[in-house]
């Protein structure tokens, strides 16, 4: 398992999960569904991480099984300290600073592409940021928003991926202007 992937397992998918689940109880498959249409552009998570990570979760006592089904699903609930660790992951670590970009990576060599390369990398740019804003447009449009906390929260998110978006465009045109 990659760097990545161990971080996306450990901290912060916990308290993705942890957050999700302060506003209900819910099932690793309504969790997974939570993930594919709120957190899926901020965090995306695989069904095998969230239920490990359910799993792990449940270990420690930071959420607990509310009730079981049939087939052996699990409703999962917010214990007290779920709800502690949260709040304090929130108010008292910082957030990572992402500090590597493959994209300015790559922008930073264009030199030794010809113009015509330079031009189609950053026409390539454009499209994903175009493709992104798009996404979250749809996404936007297919979610039922209401006052609740995810909702109101979660358009905040959004807002951010679609003004992002909306900026990297905008600067690769620039860029693509700047190159003769």
């Amino acid at each position: 398992m990659s760097r990545v992937e161990c971080r996306l397992d450990g901290m912060s998918l916990r308290h993705a999960l942890l957050g999700l689940l302060s506003e209900r109880p819910a099932s690793g498959y309504d969790l997974l569904k939570l993930f594919e249409t709120s957190l899926a552009t901020a965090w995306p998570a695989t069904q095998s991480q969230i239920y490990t990570e359910l799993t792990k979760l449940a270990g420690t006592g930071l959420i607990t099984v509310a009730a079981e089904g049939p087939r052996g699903r699990k409703e999962y609930a917010l214990t007290d300290e779920g709800l502690a660790e949260l709040r304090h992951w929130l108010i008292e670590t910082k957030p990572q600073r992402n500090t590597r970009s493959d994209i300015l990576l790559r922008v930073f060599f264009l030199g030794v592409l010809t113009p015509e390369q330079a031009h189609g990398y950053l026409a390539e740019l454009i499209e994903l940021s175009d493709q992104g804003y798009q996404s979250l447009r749809r996404l936007e449009e297919s979610v039922d928003w209401d006052d609740g906390g995810l909702s109101v929260y979660g358009r905040i998110a959004l807002e951010y991926g679609l003004r992002f978006n909306a900026m990297r465009r905008e600067w690769a045109e620039w860029a693509a202007g700047q190159i003769t």
